[in-house]
């Protein structure tokens, strides 16, 4: 569990007179024509917080990797005139010393940063005594605890108006997604600090603009509480990440379509309906923790059979009969197959871990 964070709402510190709450701008500053036509545009979407990438951190060497102090000018200049806030991406010291020095309105700190506890320490270290907005990414990796830990540092540095940004995670295999959303590890973030905000990066976890809608439209559906869009004025022909970025025409049909929840249940006409239904839910929950410890008195019978045979814990044919029948009988039943492959190889490792520490308790003993 994380120590409770003294966090601002954050309505306080970010203007935004539409909901849902939308960051936007180009993935990168390439030109000034281009930041203050894109931003522009935006703004006549009711957009006012534009996002833009100075400092662009490449995987390799040798693309565009941004425009710095120059882009950090057009910003201050497009901020005057259409009269909106900024944020931008910091990764070291020096970062932060021009962002503030050109009056950027609120900083974030990317997956590659997040990663590695020193650098965070780093930049929480020289925005101490300041009042500057912080943003965290998640790390690439799906690791909750360096997720949590760079917010914690930020946080220790006296950054009360902050929140973290849900990019998704960097996978081995295929998959639909750029960088895969893990949707649990953002919900249990929320759930180790239920005030923070949480914004979600559709750009980023889908890697191309046909999945932004309904990514956007379940990250409202869990709660969070903004998104960050990439848009650009000709995303095809932008500088970088060309495949996932709106034209803000594109992005204000996006939002007008998205349909936002109520976090809040004090309506009494529909409240007494809910804690109904959750009180029947608390009692199947009962039913089900009931059935899986008869589950596993079963499991450990097996295990104390296959101790004596000598018999090794992962039976394959077994496992892929049950894997399939299973699945048979929550399909008849009008249940997702995802969900019961996920369910049932949770319950088949914790059968095994069962056996195993059944197995290796014999094999202890009988060296005595």
């Amino acid at each position: 569990m994380s120590k409770k964070l003294n966090i601002d709402p954050i309505n306080t510190w970010i203007k935004n007179d539409s909901d849902p709450l939308i960051i936007s701008g180009p993935c990168s500053a390439e030109t000034y024509e281009q930041l203050r036509e894109t931003c522009k545009q935006l703004k006549s979407h009711g957009i006012n917080l534009m996002r833009a990438g100075v400092w662009k951190p490449r995987t390799r060497p040798g693309t565009f990797e941004g425009n710095g102090e120059d882009a950090l000018k057009w910003i201050a200049d497009i901020k005057e005139e259409l009269d909106v806030q900024f944020t931008v991406e910091v990764a070291n010291t020096s970062h932060i010393e021009l962002a503030l020095k050109y009056g950027i309105d609120i900083l974030w700190i990317g997956a590659r940063t997040t990663v590695n506890p020193f650098s965070v320490q780093e930049i929480a270290d020289a925005i101490k005594g300041t009042d500057t907005p912080v943003l965290i990414k998640n790390p690439i990796n799906p690791d909750l605890s360096l997720w949590m830990g760079a917010l914690e540092r930020i946080n220790t540095a006296g950054i009360t108006k902050m929140g973290a940004i849900h990019r998704g995670f960097s996978m081995t295999g295929k998959s639909k997604y750029r960088y895969v959303p893990m949707w649990k590890i953002a919900i249990d973030l929320k759930s180790n600090m239920p005030n923070l905000p949480v914004i979600c990066d559709p750009s980023h976890i889908c890697g191309n603009r046909d999945m932004i809608f309904e990514t956007s439209q379940k990250a409202l559906d869990l709660g969070y509480d903004g998104l960050i869009i990439e848009s650009h004025i000709d995303p095809d022909n932008a500088w970088s990440d060309a495949k996932q970025q709106v034209t803000p025409d594109v992005l204000s049909k996006i939002k007008s379509d998205l349909k936002v929840k109520t976090k809040r249940e004090d309506d009494k006409s529909y409240k007494h309906l809910l804690d109904e239904i959750r009180e029947g839910i608390d009692d199947v929950d009962k039913e089900i923790v009931d059935i899986i410890s008869k589950r596993i008195e079963l499991v450990k019978k097996i295990g104390e059979f296959k101790k004596e045979q000598d018999l090794t814990t992962f039976q394959v044919d077994r496992w892929n009969e049950v894997f399939k029948s299973r699945i048979d009988w929550a399909i008849e039943k009008g249940l997702e197959k995802d969900f019961i492959e996920d369910l049932y190889k949770v319950i088949h490792l914790g059968s095994i871990n069962v056996q195993n520490k059944i197995i290796n308790k014999k094999k202890a003993n009988s060296k005595i």
